[in-house]
């Protein structure tokens, strides 16, 4: 069983930066996609992005341009790289490895004020 620990949330201004990792625990992560979502509050979790075992992303329309997903297979993380963060960006993230069993990290926090 694959588990998933998420760090490098936290507080930072409009138009800053923060670099999310996910740590995988576990076989698997090599040949899976993986996920970024994010739940702001009051609302449903959404995709911030995905990538395949290749490399090859994806991303919601509105982090296109903003946010960047990455991978090293070799230490089994994924990262989110968010630039020009914007208050709307406030949500607790999540990463996820995607399969006909999706596992889901705890979450980190992302506070982006105005």
């Amino acid at each position: 069983q694959v588990q998933l620990v998420e760090s490098g949330g936290g507080l930072v201004q409009t138009g800053g930066s923060l670099r999310l990792s996910c740590a995988a625990s576990g076989s698997g992560f090599s040949g899976r996609t993986m996920g970024w979502f994010r739940q702001p509050p009051g609302k449903q979790r959404e995709m911030v992005g995905i990538i395949s075992s290749g490399g090859n992303t994806n991303y919601g329309n509105s982090v296109k341009g903003r946010f960047t997903i990455s991978r090293d297979n070799a230490k089994n993380t994924v990262y989110l790289q968010m630039n020009s963060l914007l208050p709307e960006d406030t949500a607790v993230y999540y990463c996820a490895l995607l399969g006909p069993v999706t596992s889901w990290g705890q979450g980190t926090q992302v506070t982006v004020s105005s």
